[in-house]
């Protein structure tokens, strides 16, 4: 059975509010009232070492009738102040003064207290109980010596009912019943606010949790709260978003490149299959062949650029920085397309702020970026126009610029243009070649690199592509 963290906690409030009420009941109970016992002994301790010395010890001294009342008549004021009883009892047991009684001749006093032993309060000075079988009802009784002629004469013991520090101790713990009481609803309140602030928020995050695993990633965690809760909330939202984008990046990434697969594999077999059952005729054949040789190009180049792609994959480490001239790596990329250019009529210029321009990176890489770039330009270009490739330096970074004079890209298409397998409309050029790679290939060349790249387009104007790369 699955228990809920919110029952957890009312099951320790439980427990908890059980056992501080069982540890007041007995344990504070026990220990209140003997504080207040050995309070109480000695308070009535010191008054009885006082009595002992004040008045019992007079009558040690006289041993008369009249001082024996006389004593009897001041104890007795002082045992109803104490609400105790006050007894003189000599060293064999016989009880010489009673205050809850009417006083006595001492020689026909038959009151003796069986099997009395001062010595069983042990190293105490006082005892609770029934005192040797004298009273009916719980007692604490309180002994001192009564001394004369450096010789104990007898005993002066005080006694008082248990239950008057039964009473106060019962007042004492209803006080601490009443504060228990409070604590635990005050702490029941706590237990509610962290089930609405701690709870309710960390249920729904799990519900959110349930819901992911299930596949449901456009499940939205509602806790509105601008603490770690909340930040949670909104990191799950966004996670679940970016992976039901990813999701869906996926399965177009696999659409995608079926269909650029599946293309030129369907021409390739069907070609080779007319040449085969004699459709085409020998003559053409050579035609065809170009074709296929064609098609076995842009699989060969497309095979290449999704390698290239899948080496940024883990984290962009498979750099070699060094430090090169950025414009000679510009001018050498350039001689490349000299034979394309001729035959359009376009031309490259080059503007460069220093002859020579170092810069830290991984040349070949950047190499290819440039070559995607111009290939790009190119492509895009109208005949007879230019395109510029310019570096400048800017705050210890250098800035790559590639411009073309050409169709220029859609405003609602340029920030798709990064994306894998995306192409605009036919209407940018006649070349087929093209993959929908190059571009982001660029980009995770760059991002690689810590740098950036932007693109400014107007249709009909031109684009130029701008990237940065830290100066030597």
């Amino acid at each position: 059975m699955k228990i809920s963290i919110y029952t957890k906690f009312i099951l320790i409030y439980v427990v908890a509010a059980i056992l501080s009420f069982v540890f007041v009941t007995e344990g504070t109970s026990r220990m209140i009232m003997e504080h207040m016992t050995t309070e109480k002994a000695d308070t009535l301790y010191r008054e009885a070492a006082l009595l002992s010395t004040d008045y019992a010890e007079d009558y040690y001294r006289s041993k008369t009738a009249s001082s024996l009342e006389t004593i009897h008549s001041h104890l007795s004021a002082i045992a109803t102040y104490l609400d105790a009883e006050i007894w003189m009892i000599d060293i064999d047991g016989k009880v010489i003064l009673d205050t809850g009684k009417k006083l006595v001749d001492p020689e026909e006093n038959t009151h003796i207290v069986e099997e009395f032993d001062p010595t069983s309060f042990g190293t105490s000075y006082y005892m609770t109980g029934d005192f040797f079988d004298e009273f009916s009802e719980e007692t604490l009784s309180v002994i001192s010596p009564i001394n004369y002629n450096l010789r104990v004469r007898g005993y002066l013991v005080i006694h008082t009912s248990l239950d008057v520090l039964r009473a106060e101790k019962e007042e004492t713990l209803n006080i601490m019943y009443i504060t228990l009481a409070a604590l635990l609803v005050i702490s029941l309140i706590a237990l509610l606010m962290v089930g609405y602030i701690i709870y309710s928020p960390l249920k729904k995050i799990t519900r959110a949790t349930s819901e992911y695993a299930a596949g449901n990633l456009t499940y939205q965690v509602e806790v509105e709260a601008e603490d770690e809760f909340g930040r949670l909330a909104d990191s799950m939202n966004l996670m679940a978003k970016e992976l039901n984008e990813m999701e869906e990046y996926e399965r177009k990434f696999v659409a995608n490149i079926s269909h650029d697969f599946r293309s030129p594999l369907t021409s390739i077999k069907g070609y080779v299959e007319a040449m085969m059952d004699g459709t085409i005729p020998v003559e053409f054949q050579e035609k065809y062949f170009n074709i296929v040789l064609f098609e076995a190009d842009r699989l060969k180049k497309l095979t290449e650029e999704l390698l290239t792609l899948n080496s940024f994959g883990s984290k962009r480490g498979m750099l070699e920085i060094t430090t090169f001239d950025i414009n000679a790596v510009i001018k050498n990329t350039a001689a490349s397309f000299e034979g394309r250019c001729t035959e359009r009529k376009i031309s490259i210029e080059l503007l460069f702020e220093s002859w020579h321009q170092p810069v830290k990176a991984d040349i070949g890489k950047i190499q290819q970026v440039l070559y995607n770039l111009i290939d790009n330009a190119i492509k895009f270009s109208n005949d007879n126009s230019s395109i510029e490739v310019e570096t400048t330096v800017r705050h210890e970074k250098v800035f790559v610029s590639v411009k073309d004079h050409g169709v220029g890209i859609p405003k609602e298409s340029q920030k798709k243009i990064w994306e894998r397998f995306y192409k605009t409309d036919s209407s940018r050029g006649k070349d087929k070649r093209g993959t929908g790679l190059g571009l982001a290939i660029v980009k995770e060349i760059i991002q690689a690199h810590n740098e950036h790249i932007n693109v400014i387009s107007t249709e009909g104007v031109g684009t130029e592509f701008t990237f940065s790369l830290p100066k030597a």
